[in-house]
């Protein structure tokens, strides 16, 4: 089942943000993994609540493929920079219906 990492940061620090993008799109792409959006460009239909800076969904071929992806030594350096220069909210979503009506 394909997974989703999905993202929402804001940027406190940019000093990191071109090695990070440069190097963890390369790994993520290595990993299996395949960027459906990183972007600034949002419009909200619903809801309250500050917008994020950016906005980031990765679609991923496993649940597993992610977790290695996140947990490895290699992404670990670009880890750290990010969650030093920002703020946000990373999620892992399951790419199913739980309703089983969708074709996922």
């Amino acid at each position: 089942m394909k997974y989703y990492a999905v993202a929402q940061i804001d940027i406190t620090d940019p000093s990191w943000v071109r090695a990070y993008v440069k190097h963890a799109t390369e790994l993520v792409e290595r990993h299996g993994g395949r960027y459906l959006a990183r972007t600034s460009n949002v419009e909200r239909i619903e809801g309250q609540g500050a917008l994020r800076q950016i906005y980031l969904i990765i679609e991923w071929p496993s649940k597993e493929v992610a977790q290695a992806f996140y947990a490895s030594e290699a992404y670990r350096p670009y880890l750290e920079s990010r969650r030093e220069g920002s703020t946000g909210e990373l999620m892992l979503v399951a790419g199913e219906d739980i309703n089983g009506v969708a074709r996922i």
